[in-house]
């Protein structure tokens, strides 16, 4: 299997994306063991590259590695979440913005595309649903036409899924679900407006009231399994 530059991956490189997804579907839940005897005879590989991907796991801070080296996912972090609304509530209004001002007729397309095809995220959404909103947030980012925000808000929204898995596992309100619909909706006019002060008050409003702020807010009174507190 080649990517679209024609490289073909490693089994190590395999091993990564594969745990990864897992991960962030939430297959492999927080503070789960990895066992990596099983897991490498599962995906037809050695435990060499498999020790590779584990590590480069360590370092986007999905995984931990002890002295003995086994592996174990990541808890979920109070401040952690509360960082990643931080980053979210500054870039996600900029991307917004930038996009009511650069938005070619292409990128409206796509927009209103992905914006068509979200439904509310109730208690235990499958991967497909939870990639809808991805791909419609994704939109946005990319009419920015700045790829190095681009890159790094796609990174954020990794991390951040485990947090918004969190969140749902407590029922939304139906007028939480009509007020987000009603954000996405927002979102789409302004940014196809030209309107950039509007689009990016309506993203700070959205990323205030999302998910993961509301992971944030749960994890700074509760510590429920498989998270934790850091002493910083």
């Amino acid at each position: 299997m080649e990517d679209h530059n024609g490289h073909r991956p490693t089994k190590a490189e395999l091993a990564y994306e594969l745990v990864r997804q897992q991960i962030l579907r939430g297959e492999l839940e927080p503070g789960a063991v990895i066992q990596q005897g099983s897991l490498a005879r599962e995906l037809g590989i050695s435990t060499t590259p498999l020790r590779e991907a584990m590590r480069r796991l360590m370092s986007d801070g999905l995984v931990e590695l002890d002295a003995h080296r086994d592996a174990r996912v990541s808890a979920l972090n109070a401040e952690e979440a509360r960082d990643l609304v931080e980053l979210r509530r500054s870039l996600d209004p900029l991307a917004a913005g930038l996009a009511a001002e650069r938005r070619t007729r292409a990128d409206l397309e796509v927009i209103r595309s992905t914006a068509a095809e979200l439904a509310p995220l109730r208690s235990d959404p499958k991967a497909e649903e939870l990639g809808t909103h991805r791909l419609f947030h994704h939109a946005i980012y990319s009419a920015s036409h700045n790829d190095l925000l681009v890159q790094t808000l796609d990174g954020l929204w990794d991390k951040a899924d485990r947090y918004r898995r969190l969140a749902l596992k407590v029922e939304r309100s139906q007028e939480d679900l009509d007020r987000t619909h009603a954000e996405h909706l927002a979102l789409v006019e302004a940014v196809a407006a030209g309107d950039a002060l509007g689009a990016a008050a309506v993203m700070r409003d959205h990323v205030d009231a999302s998910l993961g702020a509301k992971a944030a807010t749960r994890l700074q009174t509760a510590v429920p399994e498989g998270v934790v507190r850091s002493g910083k």
